[in-house]
């Protein structure tokens, strides 16, 4: 059996995995590997976005507005968070987007954790 414990830091950590601090990526027997669950620290530029739609998604999130302004685009309508705090959360099934308005950090839980969703990076707009 692996650690039971590890300590890090969300920049630091995150800087090698796009962000992502926990889920089915991290490896088997560390304490940070899960197939129930991932989450993020996302540090986004002003002017970043999603390089394409996720779509077919199988999976629940919740996205949690840290510092910035930080858009999240859905079918159905766009979610603008700006003030620490806010958060969205969409269902699986849903596609989405994102935009980073100012620089922004987001606090991102996905669950289950599910590989095969990885896309190209970030973009500037």
């Amino acid at each position: 059996m692996g650690e039971t414990v590890y300590v890090g830091n969300a920049g630091v950590d995150g800087a090698t995995n796009a962000g992502w601090l926990l889920g089915h990526f991290a490896p088997p027997g560390e304490v940070r590997h899960s197939a129930d669950v991932e989450v993020k620290w996302g540090v986004h530029p002003p002017g970043q976005a999603r390089s394409r739609w996720a779509t077919g998604e199988r999976r629940t999130t919740l996205l949690v507005l840290v510092e910035g302004c930080f858009r999240v685009e859905l079918p159905d309508r766009t979610v603008r968070l700006a003030e620490p705090g806010d958060y969205v959360v969409w269902a699986r099934g849903v596609d989405h987007s994102w935009y980073a308005e100012r620089a922004s950090v987001v606090l991102t839980v996905r669950w289950p954790s599910v590989p095969g969703y990885r896309v190209d990076p970030p973009v500037l707009r």
